[in-house]
C-alpha cells in the first residue's frame, strides 16, 4: 500500500469528517470508499461508452437499425408484461 497526500479546503475537510461520523466510519475510510466509488463509476461509464461505440460501428457497417418507434413499442409491451415480438433491424432510410 502506498501513501498519497490529499490537500483539501478546511470546509471540505469538515464536511468529510462530519459525513464520516454520520456513517460511523473513520475519515480515512470514508475518503477511501468515496474514491473507490468514483473509480467504479468511471469504469462503468467507460464500459458503457465502449459498448455504445461498438454498436454504432455495427450500425454504420451494416447500414441497419431498428426505428425508435418500433423499439419503444416493444419495450413498452415488455414492461407491461406482454409477450412482444422483438423488432428486426432494417436498412436506414436517408
Amino acid at each position: 500500500m502506498s501513501t498519497t497526500t490529499i490537500r483539501m479546503p478546511e470546509e471540505l475537510k469538515a464536511r468529510v469528517a462530519a459525513a464520516a461520523k454520520r456513517c460511523d466510519t473513520s475519515t480515512h475510510g470514508f475518503i477511501l470508499e468515496a474514491i473507490a466509488e468514483k473509480a467504479a463509476q468511471e469504469e462503468l461509464r467507460a464500459d458503457f461508452d465502449a459498448v455504445a461505440e461498438e454498436r454504432y460501428a455495427n450500425i454504420v457497417a451494416s447500414g441497419k437499425a431498428v426505428p425508435w418507434q418500433e423499439m419503444r413499442g416493444y419495450l413498452e409491451e415488455r414492461l407491461a408484461g406482454k409477450a412482444a415480438k422483438r423488432p428486426t433491424a432494417r436498412k436506414l432510410v436517408r
